[in-house]
């Protein structure tokens, strides 16, 4: 729990101090941005100004008209240009100042007027736009809202400074990205928190244990295969405590039977004895037998390997196995399939030896090739017994599963079938019982062809 908490605040941590780097980038990329801006307006306002000054330079009355004349004049360019103006003569004495230039003077004190030295000695003020007073409505020479900063540029929180405005902006950005990425990355985390539970639970025993599946991304994507991966583990462990319980289950019987002939053999006679002996034999084989099942079986449900596949002859396969329980063959002249040749071999002697046990002297081998979308090797075991209830054509392919009455038969624990059914499936086909026309059963084993 410590390991995820830690994961999830490294991640918010990495998310936090990205933010806060773009921010402060931001920041300084607008900062910057703001004084290029500032320096070209005030360029081009200095520029207007002094366009502005040798215009009205020009209109004025000369230096030495009388004063009321260069005042009226002066006033009048004020209202025509909408700026504030002021007109010192060559001695610094002030001889008009228009209405706006001398409001302006009085609100904004800390704004210096902009001073022209005109040819004659007269220096001719004005007011810079943007300096007037806040809330005020337009001023002569297109002058902006008070909430400018220098140059024209808006100001982002009116009467505070621009760069401490800016920061305010940032830092105010920078807490709600932060308050929302967090529930974000605690979603996230507390997934990953809620799948090592249920990691931790399926180790501990809780087999039957799965993760719950929410979202369609790569959490989801390990949860659900987390869940598969567990049904599979649940599942071979099953298996394994079925196989294991039936094992013991079934050695016992030959074991009794060993145990009660070895205490009857001091006291028997020499004909009792030979007889003896030979159950015991029967015994071993049949342990012997039992065990090698079971030890292929084990290794078939647990090997997660691709199979060794060699290029088989099925026909010499199966007319081998055929002899040993004078059984007849029916194949083409030739039929290759590739696969694990001792496994096969196993899985057609099973049958084979099933067949001759339960299934009455006939006894037919049909090998085949089935072509299709998906070609297949087919390979059927036939025999004219007693058959297989319909019931039951499923059933028997169960580890130590057999048919009422055939338990008490000499052989078999009812893991042949089994076999069979692992073998096929290993090497990606089919195995099924059937009747057979005219009395008997059938087991069909499918098997994919070789590719050309």
């Amino acid at each position: 729990m410590k390991g995820m908490k830690s994961l999830y605040l490294r991640i918010y941590a990495t998310v936090v101090v990205v933010l806060l780097l773009f921010a402060f980038a931001s920041g300084l990329v607008l900062e910057q941005h703001l004084d290029q801006e500032r320096v070209r307006n005030e360029s081009v306002l200095n520029d207007r100004l002094g366009a502005w000054a040798d215009l009205i330079q020009r209109s004025l009355p000369g230096a030495d008209a009388p004063a009321d004349t260069q005042a009226a004049a002066l006033r009048e360019w004020s209202q025509r240009l909408r700026i504030p103006l002021a007109l010192d003569d060559a001695s610094g004495t002030r001889i008009v100042a228009s209405e706006s230039f001398t409001r302006r003077l009085t609100e904004m004190p800390g704004r210096p007027p902009f001073a022209v030295k005109l040819d004659d000695g007269r220096t001719l003020w004005t007011m810079r736009p943007g300096s007037g007073r806040q809330g005020a409505g337009p001023r002569p020479g297109g002058d902006r809202d008070a909430r400018a900063g220098p140059g024209g540029w808006p100001m982002l929180l009116p009467g505070l400074p621009r760069g401490i405005g800016l920061a305010l902006v940032l830092l105010a950005l920078f807490i709600a990205v932060a308050a929302g990425a967090f529930p974000v990355v605690r979603r996230l985390t507390r997934r990953l928190e809620a799948l090592k539970q249920g990691v931790e639970q399926f180790g501990a025993g809780q087999l039957s244990h799965r993760v719950t599946v929410s979202g369609s991304d790569e959490v989801a994507a390990v949860a659900s295969s987390f869940n598969v991966a567990a049904a599979r583990v649940e599942a071979l462990v099953q298996a394994h405590r079925s196989l294991l319980a039936n094992a013991s289950h079934e050695l016992r019987s030959p074991l009794a039977r060993m145990k009660m002939a070895v205490s009857l053999l001091d006291d028997a006679s020499p004909p009792q004895r030979d007889k003896l002996k030979r159950e015991i034999d029967r015994n071993v084989g049949e342990l012997d037998a039992l065990v090698e099942e079971v030890l292929l079986a084990s290794r078939l449900d647990g090997a997660q390997e691709p199979l060794h596949r060699d290029r088989v002859d099925l026909l010499a396969v199966a007319a081998e196995e055929a002899a040993r329980v004078d059984a007849d063959v029916e194949a083409p002249a030739e039929l290759f399939l590739a696969a694990d040749e001792r496994l096969l071999r196993r899985a057609l002697r099973n049958l084979l030896e099933n067949a001759r046990r339960y299934g009455g002297g006939a006894v037919t081998v049909l090998l085949r090739a089935a072509g299709g979308a998906c070609p297949e090797v087919v390979i059927q075991v036939c025999d004219r017994g007693a058959g297989v209830p319909a019931a039951m054509r499923e059933r028997i392919f169960e580890p130590f599963f057999r048919l009422p009455g055939h338990a008490e038969q000499a052989g078999g624990v009812g893991l042949g079938l089994s076999l069979v059914k692992q073998i096929a499936e290993r090497h990606g086909g089919s195995v099924r019982c059937e009747a057979r026309d005219g009395g008997g059963t059938c087991f069909t084993i499918e098997l994919p062809a070789p590719s050309a």
